[in-house]
């Protein structure tokens, strides 16, 4: 059996933790690949952290698309075979006339979530504007929602499944800029890639608002390095490139801002 103490400690997300080194200890004793449902990027991050010490089994995940946020994790031993296509996924088209009455992502969300299916069981949805959304599931839900998803506010929608190559993915719009900072802190680096005040920044870290590496960081002078990814609700995210040291003994950071 796996320590599931051990690699229960200190996560946030415990229950869904739990969850998977359930899924984990089924797939040791059946040598089957058993795949979770979709996770947050959060709980993605807390998994691979937790599962890395791990030698008994593997993982990999997949959410349909390079970029997708929400993903499901194939979990096997690992003297499986084992790769992202083992991932089960159904890509969605769901079609309307919303030039007049515009739909955001919330309200896909909350159509789909309307005939009664769980968050878990939905992954990424792509906004189309006034010619509906997309949406990736798992596989067991197509048939349902042909039939159970026929309106998101006011404009009828038709329902078909697609291929995954017919997924209008819009790349994340990015911008490169370079900062020159006395330290590499938290709140110093954040608040110059995200263009906001270092008191403003100061405040969202303490509130809990700001993830590193999709974990919760509060201590504004937490020492950020190259490779980091800051994320922010609501306001994207920064990915710490390239790091130099100048001849005044300050940093002179590369940040990507993606949003």
């Amino acid at each position: 059996m796996l320590p599931r103490e051990d690699l229960l400690k200190g996560v946030e997300n415990r229950d869904t933790i739990a969850r998977v080194i359930d899924q984990a200890e089924q797939a040791i004793k059946t040598w089957e690949v058993v795949v979770s449902d979709f996770l947050s990027p959060p709980e993605i991050a807390e998994v691979t952290r937790s599962f890395a010490r791990l030698t008994e089994v593997q993982i990999a995940t997949w959410g349909g698309y390079p970029q997708a946020e929400r993903q499901r994790i194939a979990i096997a031993r690992s003297e499986i075979p084992l790769d992202p296509t083992q991932v089960e996924l159904a890509a969605l088209d769901i079609a309307g006339n919303f030039l007049f009455d515009a739909a955001t992502h919330r309200d896909f969300l909350g159509a789909i979530l309307g005939t009664g299916i769980v968050r878990e069981k939905v992954g990424d949805i792509i906004v189309l504007g006034e010619r509906g959304a997309q949406a990736i599931v798992i596989p067991e839900l197509v048939e349902f929602l042909q039939t159970g998803l026929n309106q998101v506010r006011s404009v009828p929608v038709k329902v078909e499944p697609i291929g995954f190559e017919e997924l209008k993915i819009r790349e994340p719009k990015k911008k490169e800029l370079t900062t020159v900072e006395a330290s590499m802190r938290l709140d110093a680096i954040a608040s110059a890639g995200f263009g906001m005040s270092r008191s403003k920044m100061a405040e969202l870290i303490s509130a809990g608002d700001v993830r590193v590496n999709w974990k919760e960081t509060t201590s504004t002078s937490y020492s950020v390095k190259s490779g980091d990814l800051i994320a922010i609700r609501g306001k994207g995210r920064v990915e710490v490139g390239e790091v130099m040291v100048t001849k005044k003994d300050r940093y002179r950071v590369q940040l990507t801002r993606f949003v």
